[in-house]
This record gives structure tokens, sequence and C-alpha cells, in this order.
């Protein structure tokens, strides 16, 4: 029986080859995904997101610590399908038309999908007209906007405006995040949270699924 507390620290130390391997392993011993999950993967990114507000951990960090999160879920993610396990939810995200920064959108798209939400990444350059369809397609909980540029920051709004006259904006809700957002910002176009890092923005759609 593999030794689970090494998964544990496979995830904090960014170690995404330990952290698979443990995974495999105790896939083959015979514990559940849901505990693997529960009990010792999404309390390692819980962890993560501590350090990281204590300033402990940084940027280099978050993203290892996502990578071998996203490695551990590999094998997981078919055998919850098949077991019928539903995810916490599912999250669209992408970063705006015009942006071609994906930095930041990776560790959100990483922690959520650690926090047991399911993704689908969009990428960048999104255009408004994008994310309708994807919406409109596949009925998400959850819209996740980044800009690292003030200057694409309106295609934000043009995103949420363009979700109201699909008639689509009030069946999900919208979270928005990047380096010049602010939450008044948020507020401004409309938008129903703001997440000023990837641990704020995981904790704002947990928030969000429990209305």
């Amino acid at each position: 029986m593999p030794e689970l507390s090494r998964l544990y620290d496979a995830i904090l130390n960014g170690d995404d080859k330990l952290a698979l391997e443990l995974t495999k392993e105790a896939l083959y011993e015979g514990i559940t995904p849901v505990e693997l999950i529960s009990k010792w993967m999404i309390p390692a990114m819980d962890e993560v997101g501590r350090l990281f507000e204590c300033q402990e951990f940084f940027v280099p960090e978050l993203l290892l610590a996502g990578r071998a999160m996203k490695a551990t879920l590999d094998p997981i993610r078919p055998l919850l399908v098949a077991s019928g396990v539903q995810p916490a939810g599912l999250v669209i995200i992408g970063t705006v038309k015009g942006d071609l920064h994906d930095i930041g959108k990776n560790i959100v798209a990483s922690m959520l999908e650690g926090s047991g939400f399911e993704v689908l990444d969009l990428g960048i350059d999104v255009p408004s007209e994008k994310f309708v369809e994807t919406v409109k397609n596949n009925r998400p909980h959850i819209l996740a906007l980044s800009a690292l540029l003030t200057v694409t920051m309106p295609e934000m709004k043009k995103t949420i405006d363009a979700l109201i006259q699909a008639g689509v904006r009030d069946k999900i809700k919208v979270i928005i995040g990047g380096a010049p957002v602010t939450r008044k910002y948020a507020e401004e176009i409309g938008a129903d949270g703001y997440g000023d890092n990837a641990i704020a923005a995981v904790t704002v759609a947990r928030a969000l699924m429990l209305k």
C-alpha cells in the first residue's frame, strides 16, 4: 500500500512525475479516486494556496504544483466519469480577445481542476462570440475571463454584453481576473465575482456554486 502522504508532498513540492507514479500505484492498490482527491490531493492544493497567501510560495511554485496536480488527474478523470461521480461544476476559461498572456489563466485552470472542477480552456485571444458559442453548447456553471492588459479589459464587458444579447447571461456566473482588473471594475461591468490571484479565483468559484 503506497504511503499517501508522499502524494500530498509530491503535489506540494511540484514533483509531477512522482505524483503521477504514486497516483497510479494507489489506484492499482484499490484506493478510490474520490478518496485520493478528497483526502490528499485537494488538501495539498489548499496548502499550496495557504502558502501562497502567506507569501511563502510564489508564481513558480503555483505553476509546479498545478502541473503536478494535473498529472495526477490524468489517470483519475476517466475513472470518475465511469463511476458517475460528478465534478464540482463546469468552468469555461479563456483570455479575452487581443490578449496573448496565459500564465495566470493556466494557473487558475490548474487550481480549479485541483479543486474538483471540470475545466474547458479556450486559450488566449478569445473573441466574445467564441465565449458565447461555447457557453451555449456546453452550459457551464461558470465563465472565467482573464486579461493582463488594460487595453483588453473592455473585452470583458463586451463578452458579458454579448451573453446578455444571446439570452444566456442569467444561466451562468461570470468571474474575472488579471493584473489590471479590480473588484470595482468587476462590479461596474456586471461580473458575479473577481479574484486578484488564482487562489482567490477558486474561492470565489466555490462560493458561486453554492448560490
